[in-house]
């Protein structure tokens, strides 16, 4: 939470490059933390400083995503990242039911260098450099991204046209975000943040092992059937998001995690209640299966895209901040409450998380724009008008 806290501004000052960079050393630091620890001390600030990596990395990439990629693969460049997300989940669950922790915390490190470095060998944001002036190194980012054959004139002129009228505004601070013209932007990033951290992803995540062992279901073997299922799914809302369009998906995937809710809602209800006691584990396994396959195919990857798609730039890194913090808070709350709840009721629980999706779906319906085929100037001016 305190890194998506500073994300912004971190992000507006040192660029989007140079923020990734600084969020991949804290990371690394904190990865080492954990590893040498020898008491509680240690061990926390490891996961502090991999907590604040974190945030504000979950913030600065898909924005950088967003503001590199062409109007027409936006979208699915943007799911990627989901993509190499659940990538790294599904490694970590998998490695992780082997080898001990600490191990695994050398694992972790292996991602920062990679990031670290590789940011030596890709250009900075255009949009960005064009926001704080640079205009010569502009147009050579947009140049490299866009190949030095391409036609880059209408896209240069549509950016600076666009950045030179939001010159004309003040320098946005955390209560602008409430002025009319930005409320509907706003209402439309913190609506699906909490629908998606609320309708209880990172409960069952983090927890799956134990939902899987309550119902009967060996851990081990749903946790790795859990982690393979996330990579294909996950890819395959890569590849519709620019053809199917964010509306789409994000209806596909509410809907699935409504049914999925209500599956693993019902075994635990029969088991509660020792009725058809042998379907209970069929029923959570499939139920998990479904919910986290639903997820991946749009709950997880589209809030984030479509965050990064609906703020002007120069109120996107307030924006972005508060965004990415009511996303970590709201993650936080499930995850300590989700075995209290589990120890209230468990069928409820998952009923619980099955209205909150439903509450998705009307609300995806009634205000979530088709952000797909647009610019991101046509975008934020269609919903800022």
């Amino acid at each position: 939470m305190i890194g998506a806290a500073t994300s912004g501004r971190i992000a507006d000052f040192l660029g989007r490059k140079e923020a990734m960079r600084v969020s991949s050393v804290i990371c690394l630091a904190g990865w080492l933390a954990v590893y040498f620890a020898k008491g509680t001390v240690s061990l926390d600030i490891g996961r502090l400083s991999t907590g604040y990596g974190m945030g504000l990395v979950s913030y600065v990439v898909p924005v950088f995503i967003s503001e590199i990629a062409p109007k027409n693969l936006r979208g699915g460049l943007a799911t990627l990242n989901q993509l190499m997300i659940v990538c790294g989940v599904s490694i970590t669950l998998i490695i992780g039911t082997f080898i001990s922790w600490r191990a695994l915390t050398l694992i972790g490190i292996v991602p920062c260098f990679f990031l670290f470095f590789g940011l030596f060998l890709i250009p900075e944001s255009p949009r960005w450099l064009a926001k704080v002036g640079r205009w010569k190194d502009f147009e050579v980012a947009l140049r490299k991204l866009r190949g030095k054959d391409a036609d880059i004139s209408a896209e240069a002129e549509e950016i600076q046209d666009y950045i030179e009228t939001l010159r004309h505004l003040p320098k946005a601070k955390m209560l602008d975000l409430f002025q009319r013209r930005y409320l509907l932007s706003l209402i439309i990033g913190l609506g699906l943040m909490l629908i998606q951290q609320f309708g209880g992803i990172n409960g069952i995540c983090f927890y799956v092992s134990h939902v899987f062992e309550s119902a009967g279901v060996p851990p081990n073997v749903g946790t790795i059937i859990y982690a393979c299922l996330q990579v294909p799914i996950t890819g395959l809302g890569a590849f519709l998001m620019d053809r199917a369009g964010r509306r789409l998906l994000l209806f596909v995937s509410s809907s699935g995690l409504v049914i999925g809710c209500l599956l693993v809602g019902t075994s635990f209800f029969l088991k509660a209640h020792e009725m058809s006691l042998d379907w209970v584990p069929a029923l959570a396994l499939i139920g998990i299966l479904t919910y986290i396959g639903s997820f991946s195919i749009g709950m997880g990857a589209v809030p984030w895209v479509i965050m990064s798609e609906i703020f002007p730039i120069n109120i996107k890194g307030t924006a972005g901040s508060l965004i990415t913090l009511v996303n970590w808070f709201a993650s936080w709350v499930v995850s300590l409450s989700f075995n209290f709840l589990m120890s209230w009721s468990s069928y409820g629980t998952f009923f619980l998380f099955g209205g909150v999706n439903a509450v998705g779906i009307l609300f995806i319906a009634k205000l979530v724009p088709e952000t797909k085929g647009r610019t991101l100037e046509e975008i934020q001016a269609s919903i800022n008008a």
